[in-house]
């Protein structure tokens, strides 16, 4: 399956590629959003029965939509799965969407600042170019929780202007943090 929306099945830079998210890519990214809930909007373990029907009542769906809500995709690097993610909460009305990002766990550690600047770096260099020049978007925006320095440099050297912070926004392991507001419009 492929979106109707889109020109293409596949989309490159340099070594990285998207493609639409497969049914088959779902218990691996169970499995990632449950290993860092910590840095995503999930607040209980994730099953393959949660997946199968996500899949098949929200992803599913979208492929045929003539201005789908979501647009997901499988995020490679030489033909391996490492993350996915793609353009969520899309307005049409009001031409933004949202990016939505996760690396498999054993590639999302900021510890090693420079893969993991060039995995995101690459990944946003696509959504833009789908964003901006396939569908017409006019504005990309984040949020971002405060424990993630490098993924927050990442963005603002990929052309994020940082926007705006939401104070003691969610709670990590009995810790208020903020959410921080990034937002890019069409270039």
């Amino acid at each position: 399956m492929s979106y109707k929306i889109l020109g293409h099945d596949r989309y490159t830079t340099d070594a990285y590629s998207v493609t639409a998210l497969r049914e088959s890519h779902m218990p691996f990214i169970k499995q990632w959003r449950n290993e860092q809930m910590d840095v995503l909007r999930q607040n209980k373990r994730l099953t393959d029965e949660d997946q199968k029907r996500y899949y098949r009542q929200v992803i599913e769906p979208s492929f045929i939509q003539e201005q789908p809500s979501l647009i997901l995709f499988a995020f490679f690097l030489n033909d391996e799965l490492i993350g996915y993610g793609g353009l969520t909460n899309l307005n049409w009305e009001h031409k933004r969407a949202e990016i939505s990002y996760l690396l498999k766990t054993e590639r999302s550690s900021e510890v090693d600042t420079q893969r993991y600047t060039h995995d995101f770096g690459a990944f946003l260099t696509l959504m833009k170019h789908i964003a901006f020049q396939e569908l017409g978007i006019h504005r990309l925006f984040t949020e971002t929780y405060d424990i993630r320095p490098v993924h927050i440099r990442v963005l603002e050297e990929n052309g994020f202007r940082f926007e705006g912070r939401m104070y003691d926004h969610v709670s990590i392991n009995g810790r208020y943090v903020d959410s921080l507001l990034h937002g890019c419009l069409e270039e």
